[in-house]
């Protein structure tokens, strides 16, 4: 029997009626578990702020009683650090949750973290790794101590009082503090913006590149070796970090006369790549000859495969910001030159890690800008008085802590520089910063995201934050604690070869062997930001 059109359209009605239920049921279930989320994100950053953070600042993690806490190596509760996920991240990650919820307890909470920054930030207008509120006194005590019998971490054995560059935290604080200006047009910010942006662009060597410290000293030979803070520097993406940030303050800001550094800064990169043969590029560079340079004494003369890699990607992208096909010119040679240093196969089958895809395979780290043979990190002794690095051809036992094989996939950069050569030049310059005169907006978010959660992974991450307001976490690196190392000889000891800490003096950092639950600045970043791209899910 066929239905009649009354039977029909009731049907219709009520199955109209069950959807709208349906939806208004949804959306309270939707409202109810944002205001769950919001609720423990303002309960965890509360525990943060109040109970964390030392004036505004943080280092990376803590013991819950706040008894010990770590950054790269172990830290006094008087520190912060910038290295990420330190203080600049947490500031960072402030702002995004602000511009997610309108809520102006973020605002006023990365304010603190900002001028925690001002107060850190040098004369220069830079950062140090760390610094102190407990005042200077106490920040050299600390490098006296725990940074020089860091064994492995050369960097903090020598205080040099001046800004690094490395691991972006210099840079990673200045795009901070440009955010917090812009987001409200604050003056109380500008003074400290503003030496940011003279310190960019008076650290620049006129060749267009950056040293790894400013300003330049070169009192500290290491080993009978020049001081590599001085040198034109790429590793830890210097170059990249610092352009960035400056063609950001022209974007935001519209001061004129950054582009030339800029472009001087990009255009380097082509000048400092190697010839065939070894058609790559290293980690730092002699200023006076433009020649590759050492670094720590586990990081030889070379050209850097790792390195290579990151320029062959940074050129692709120049490439798109200005249809400069200069750009493009240097990367089959330096794709040709992976391909030639493949480790073989009876030196490849050797190594802790095999490649998983078909296409990669390993060669060395380093290679010698001369002669093309690999240059593999070992190491021997027990601590930083008797231990030595030295550098042979041998594959196996080499340091843990510094990887001397690198994974490569030439065939996936020959079709990503195909790929790029595709694209239209008017495209190119249509999306080029360089193109524009108008002032363009910062990105609404910074903190990188594994995109938006799902419910049940949202109410995972509520259920996991703990009664006291922070998500508990085991502590991935420990230390030693600090005691006064033993003169002694240098040691021929094998026993900490391939570990990535020496004896009962070496105050290096080393995966935790046994379960100790710690508060982490890590993980409550990573954790905000999924709840708060959940709340921003339809945007």
């Amino acid at each position: 029997m066929k239905n009649t059109r009354k039977e029909k359209g009731a049907k219709s009605l009520m199955f109209a009626l069950v959807m709208m239920l349906s939806m208004s049921m949804f959306a309270g279930n939707n409202k109810k578990l944002d205001e769950q989320v919001l609720k423990t994100m303002k309960t965890a950053t509360q525990f943060m702020m109040d109970k964390v953070s030392y004036n505004g600042g943080f280092v990376w993690n803590y013991l819950p009683d706040m008894s010990r806490s770590w950054g790269e190596l172990e830290a006094k509760r008087t520190m912060a650090w910038i290295q990420p996920p330190g203080t600049p991240s947490v500031g960072h990650l402030l702002l995004d949750v602000y511009h997610a919820t309108g809520d102006e307890y973020y605002y006023e909470a990365a304010k603190k973290v900002a001028n925690a920054l001002i107060w850190g930030q040098q004369e220069c207008g830079g950062w140090n790794y760390v610094f102190d509120f407990a005042g200077e006194n106490s920040l050299k005590e600390w490098y006296a101590t725990i940074g020089k019998n860091a064994w492995r971490l050369e960097e903090f054995q020598h205080y040099y009082g001046n800004a690094t560059y490395d691991d972006g935290g210099t840079m990673l604080a200045a795009k901070f503090l440009l955010r917090m200006y812009v987001e409200k047009n604050d003056p109380v910010f500008r003074p400290a913006l503003e030496k940011c942006i003279q310190f960019v662009l008076e650290s620049q060597y006129p060749v267009g590149g950056w040293p790894q410290r400013y300003p330049l000293m070169y009192d500290h030979p290491f080993k009978g070796n020049k001081d590599y803070s001085s040198f034109i520097t790429l590793n830890d993406d210097v170059i990249p970090e610092a352009t960035e940030f400056l063609m950001q303050c022209y974007q935001a800001l519209g001061i004129p006369g950054l582009k030339e550094p800029v472009l001087r800064a990009m255009y380097l990169i082509i000048t400092l790549q190697q010839g065939a043969p070894y058609a790559g590029w290293a980690d730092q560079y002699f200023v006076d000859d433009l020649k590759p340079a050492h670094g720590r004494s586990y990081e030889p003369r070379s050209v850097n495969t790792g390195t290579t890699v990151a320029m062959i990607r940074l050129l692709m992208n120049y490439y798109r910001l200005t249809g400069d096909t200069r750009f493009l010119s240097g990367i089959p040679n330096a794709i040709d030159f992976l391909e030639s240093v493949k480790i073989p196969a009876e030196d490849a089958v050797k190594w802790r890690r095999q490649p998983r895809n078909a296409d990669e395979f390993l060669v060395p780290r380093f290679v010698h800008p001369e002669t093309g043979k690999p240059q593999y990190v070992h190491r021997k002794g027990s601590n930083v008085v008797n231990g030595t690095y030295y550098i042979d051809q041998n594959i196996e036992n080499t340091i843990a802590h510094y990887s001397s094989v690198y994974t490569v996939n030439p065939s996936a950069l020959r079709r990503s520089l195909e790929e790029v050569k595709k694209i239209p030049l008017e495209e190119l310059l249509a999306n080029s910063p360089f193109a524009q005169n108008d002032l363009v907006a910062l990105d609404k978010y910074y903190t990188r995201s594994r995109g938006v959660g799902n419910e049940k992974m949202i109410k995972e991450l509520i259920a996991a934050l703990n009664e006291d307001g922070y998500w508990p976490s085991p502590l991935k690196n420990m230390s030693n604690v600090y005691k006064p190392c033993k003169d002694e000889p240098a040691s021929e000891s094998t026993d900490y070869v391939t570990t990535m800490v020496g004896d009962e003096y070496d105050t290096s950092c080393y995966y935790a062997t046994e379960e100790i639950p710690c508060i982490s600045v890590g993980l409550y970043i990573q954790n905000m930001i999924q709840l708060a791209r959940f709340l921003d899910r339809d945007e």
